[in-house]
Order: C-alpha cells, then structure tokens, then sequence
C-alpha cells in the first residue's frame, strides 16, 4: 500500500500528492512515469513523476480531475493509500550539456508538473535553462515557484493577460529564439500546443523534444491506445517514450485520436 502523507490544491480540479514510495523514489530519473491504481476496482492510471524525495521516501504526482477514476484519486485525502502504485516506468529524458545555447523549457497548464524534473536535470547538468510556462488564465499556472529555483528566467505566458504576457507559449518562445543561441526545446503539454512549438522550432531549426504522456491509457503497451506515428513508423509512447523528436510526430493523427476518447 502506497500511502497519501500530503496534499496540495492547484485549483479546484488539480491537486499535488506527495505518496510515500521509497524504491521508485530511489530509481526514478525525470521523464519517468508511473502507473497508479486507486481502489481494487480502480483502472490503470499513467501519472508522470513530478518529482521525488529520496530521504523522506516520498515521489510527488500532479493530478486533474478529468474522469471517474482521476477524480477519486482527487479526491483521496492524507492517511489513505492507493491499492497498487508501480514504476519508474517508459524512457527516462536524454540530458545533455549544451555549451552552444539554451535550454528552453515549455510547459502548459498540468504539462509544468513533468516539465519540472527536467527543467531541474538540466539546469543541474550545467546548462542555461529559460522556462516558458502558459496557461489560460493566472490561476492555471502551476508550480511556478518551484520552476523558478532551477531556471535562469522564467517567462509567463497565459491567455488572457492576468499573469506575464498575454498571448501563447509559442510568442515567449520566439522572444527567446530570436534573442540569443537555444541548442534544444523540450516541450510538454496540450497536444495542440505541442504542435506549433514543434512547427516553430522546425522553422528556427532547433532540436526539440516532446513528451507524449496525455494520450497514455494502460501504460504498458498492451492497449495499444497510445500509438502515434514518429518518422512515419509506428511506436507506442508508454513502451517507446514517453518522449520523441517533436519534429518527427505526426500530431494532427495524435490529436484526431485523442479526440475518440472526449
């Protein structure tokens, strides 16, 4: 039993659980995920590793209210545990040293929650790190300060102007691709807004990495709800990736998918 020992509020409909799992805590790299399953009657839920405490034992899942089984988990209070948690689980991100430009880091709405081990990955492995994160409105940025300890500058983008720039993560991208040298993107988020960050990149011909994890289902490649094609080949992003050269995701298939389960 993997017990519940904190809980945080984002919004009515996202909340932060800190989950005592001291062995995942132990081997999980950023980009992994983990499968999560609330009761003995509760499906398979994919949730990316926000982050972990090997001393405290502990990993943190970011979690949005969107059906019946992730708003149980929601729901669940400090004290309970969930009836099975496995994982690490996919491919851990590729980190790099790059001494030719900047990391830049693009997270929307939820999407910040994986973001951020990565964003502290590469600013640990000595890179300059410039975070973009978006969202509609102010009260959908999530993790802000936490993103702010590991970047060089953080650059707020959200819909209607109430924090930062109003506008969209492709704009603060731009600012900084037309300021200075970016040797890679990574981008995390909304389908849709991966889509464009990976036709700007392509543009300014940049490397950029996308993590695929919300069209992830069962989490173990036997469902098969998570194929998208990469380079014109077929792969399964929770066996595969769940990250994949951004450039080279077919996202309008990955989009017209994800629309089979709205």
């Amino acid at each position: 039993m993997y017990k519940i020992i904190d809980k945080r509020y984002f919004s009515p409909k996202v909340v932060k659980l800190e989950v005592e799992a001291p062995e995942i805590a132990r081997a999980r790299k950023a980009g992994h995920f983990v499968i999560v399953i609330c009761d003995e009657k509760g499906e398979r839920i994919p949730l990316t590793i926000a982050d972990a405490d090997i001393r405290r034992g502990t990993i943190s899942l970011v979690v949005q209210a969107v059906g019946a089984s992730t708003e149980k988990i929601c729901a669940m209070e400090p004290g309970e545990s969930f009836a099975s948690l496995v994982g690490p689980l996919g491919k851990a991100t590729r980190i790099a040293r790059h001494e030719g430009g900047a990391v830049v880091c693009c997270g929307g709405g939820v999407g910040v929650a994986p973001l951020l081990p990565i964003i502290k990955a590469m600013k640990a492995a000595g890179n300059r790190v410039v975070s973009v994160l978006a969202a509609r409105t102010k009260d959908l940025i999530i993790l802000e300060d936490d993103v702010r300890r590991h970047s060089d500058e953080v650059i707020i983008m959200t819909d209607d102007g109430s924090a930062g720039e109003k506008g969209l993560v492709t704009q603060g991208l731009e600012t900084v691709l037309q300021r200075e040298p970016v040797a890679e993107v990574v981008t995390i988020g909304p389908a849709v807004m991966m889509k464009f960050v990976a036709l700007l990149t392509k543009k300014y011909d940049v490397p950029t990495v996308a993590s695929l994890n919300t069209i992830m289902v069962d989490g173990t490649g036997m469902c098969g709800a998570c194929r998208v094609s990469v380079g014109g080949k077929m792969r399964f992003v929770c066996v595969d990736g769940p990250e994949f050269d951004a450039h080279e995701v077919d996202f309008d298939e990955m989009i017209m998918r994800m629309h089979a389960y709205d």
